[in-house]
């Protein structure tokens, strides 16, 4: 099966709600308020509060209905698709390249995006012995760095995979045909 976007699909209509961070006011429990980088959207300091290992619920039952009305309302943040289009820009020219950054603006299918251990990850996730373009760097990337970001994006009958060095480094780029029958 191939992935087809829908007509009319595009960065600005990907756009997804922006997401925060859950936590509860030391001292009062109960309620779930949606915290940021300075603190909660309904105004505590980060320092009296405990934070969450999930996204804060604006819809949930116990959420702080000051925070559920300001993250209703919080901007909204570029998707999958846009994040990493701007990323792949600062990698060297190329027809590979180019045809990722076409792909993602036409709502190519990011289906993995991680950071972590290099060889783990050209183990697990890269699939190097299945890329045709690009193999070369890809693989000497993840052999000389000790963590790596790691991104796969299917698209019609290519699969991408890009290598996005921590260090600020420019991206890489490879691509081998998709098996669109797994």
């Amino acid at each position: 099966m191939i992935d087809a976007p829908a007509d009319g699909w595009s960065f600005a209509t990907a756009r997804e709600p922006a997401r925060f961070g859950a936590c509860e006011v030391n001292g009062a429990p109960g309620v779930e308020h949606a915290v940021g980088a300075r603190g909660t959207l309904c105004g505590m300091s980060a320092r009296h509060t405990t934070q969450y290992l999930h996204l804060f619920d604006p819809g949930a039952l116990q959420s702080c209905l000051r925070c559920r009305e300001m993250a209703v309302i919080a901007p909204t943040e570029p998707c999958a698709q846009e994040r990493l289009h701007d990323r792949v820009q600062a990698a060297a020219q190329g027809r590979t390249r180019d045809d990722l950054l076409a792909a993602l603006r036409k709502g190519a299918t990011v289906t993995l995006w991680i950071n972590g251990p290099s060889a783990t990850l050209a183990r697990h996730h890269a699939k190097l012995d299945e890329l045709t373009d690009g193999a070369g760097p890809v693989a000497d990337a993840l052999d000389a760095a000790a963590t790596i970001g790691l991104s796969r994006v299917e698209d019609c009958s290519w699969r991408f995979v890009v290598v996005l060095p921590e260090d600020g480094g420019r991206p890489l780029v490879a691509r081998g045909p998709r098996d669109v029958h797994s």
